[in-house]
């Protein structure tokens, strides 16, 4: 579910984003772990992330950590520590290095302790896509009891990319367990939610309906009994790529990836894509987006969180560089870089 935040500076430098300036409150480029401030000088809160492009400007939406942390007498067994729940933060840029805070765009609902979005629930992992036949902007994103025994999913809308969201429930994707989660729309217009399913076990892939609000009926079972999460899905040249975790808890473990020539398989697993220092244990760090670079038809980066496990409001963002090679794709260390480099 998260990965630990334990120190290894003997291992790797600490640096996410907020590098030296090149010109007052301009970022030079991404230093990957380091506090990354938005336009108003505060951290960024957007943990778990996902980001949309849309109308030439970058959305980054991801789950607000703040307050106390603390692990629940349900999950103390597996170390499950939490912050009462917030809501779904959204930042705007148009350089990926500058963020602008839109705010809170799907709140919690206090007055209802059986609310999905209660604060004593779990939000998890939004993601964000644009239904060009709606025109809506849609957001699913995992929903879960305090113990992570419902392991629904959830459903909101906004007529804007910065919301208002309006939340219209939660569900268990075909029957079935849902928890970490992410969302892909496909460049012929069919959006999949991809999610970690029974007991974390087996990952499915559910086709959405034309509004992508619901599922559509159609599914499959991918990686069966290989006990994957925090998946992360991008399409080049026709082949679709995945990048994921496995399920060790707050430990740390070696990032996996695969590759297929259709969304619903077969896949084929290609092993860690991570290279340098730390790379065993993914530099600390969990997957949670690939991001195309808008207008570089072979850029992307890869998004990865750096989970505090006492201190949630202090995890960490690292962006990285992913560079296709051979079969699969490779995410490389660098203790600073910029989007020129890619």
């Amino acid at each position: 579910m998260r990965t630990l935040g334990f120190g290894l500076a003997v291992l790797l430098a600490v640096p996410a984003i907020v590098a030296g300036a090149a010109e007052p409150g301009q970022p030079a480029g991404f230093r990957p772990g380091e506090v990354w401030a938005d336009t108003d000088g505060k951290p960024i809160n957007a943990h778990g992330g996902g980001v949309l492009f849309h109308g030439g400007t970058y959305y980054w939406y991801g789950e607000i950590k703040t307050g106390r942390t603390w692990a629940p007498e349900s999950n103390k067994g597996w170390g499950g520590t939490r912050v009462e729940m917030i809501g779904i933060s959204c930042y705007s840029s148009r350089d990926l290095l500058r963020w602008k805070n839109e705010g809170n765009v799907l709140p919690a609902v206090k007055g209802d302790p059986k609310h999905d979005l209660h604060p004593s629930k779990v939000l998890e992992r939004p993601k964000v896509v644009f239904n060009a036949a709606t025109k809506k902007f849609v957001m699913w994103m995992h929903v879960d009891s305090e113990d992570y025994k419902l392991a629904h999913s959830g459903v909101a809308v906004a007529d804007s990319p910065t919301g208002p969201f309006r939340y219209l429930g939660s569900l268990r994707p075909d029957g079935a367990m849902s928890r970490d989660m992410t969302l892909f729309a496909d460049d012929d217009g069919k959006a999949y939610l991809f999610h970690s399913s029974e007991d974390n076990a087996t990952m499915h892939v559910a086709l959405l309906t034309d509004d992508y609000l619901k599922p559509s009926g159609r599914f499959e079972r991918i990686f069966v009994g290989r006990h994957m999460e925090a998946p992360a899905v991008v399409k080049r040249k026709g082949r679709y790529y995945l990048m994921a975790s496995g399920c060790t808890g707050w430990a740390p473990n070696p990032a996996r990836s695969a590759v297929a020539d259709s969304v619903f398989g077969p896949w084929k697993e290609l092993g860690n894509p991570c290279r340098g220092p730390g790379a065993e244990i993914t530099f600390r760090c969990q997957s949670t987006f690939i991001l195309p670079v808008a207008g570089k038809p072979d850029a992307f980066i890869c998004m990865l969180d750096r989970w505090s496990q006492f201190d949630l409001p202090d995890s960490r963002y690292v962006w990285l560089p992913l560079r296709f090679e051979g079969e699969g794709f490779v995410v490389e260390w660098r203790d600073a870089w910029g989007p020129g480099d890619l």
